[in-house]
């Protein structure tokens, strides 16, 4: 659960909210100040989306084509990539 809630990703989001939150304290509530709060909702949801898909394709799950590890997911689920052979030990270490 700690490698999905310190992601970058997420913490970036986080971050952004925080300083949002402090930076918008005292101000007007404009169009900018919305559009700068729908930003941030826009890259949390994003940020949560990822986390889950890395969760999905690292229990051996596919993902979505439209998500930003597909067609990575071996990386994620600790297989070697599709079509690639195995190296072994062929060279190395023989007696």
């Amino acid at each position: 659960m700690r490698k999905y809630l310190m992601g970058t990703g997420l913490l970036g989001a986080i971050t952004s909210g925080y300083s949002l939150l402090k930076g918008s304290n005292d101000k007007r509530f404009t169009w900018r100040v919305a559009l700068a709060w729908l930003s941030w909702a826009i890259t949390l949801t994003l940020a949560i989306g990822e986390a889950r898909d890395i969760r999905t394709a690292s229990r051996g799950g596919a993902v979505p084509e439209d998500s930003p590890i597909a067609g990575k997911e071996y990386k994620y689920a600790g297989t070697p990539k599709p079509g690639k052979k195995d190296k072994g030990t062929r060279g190395r270490n023989r007696r």
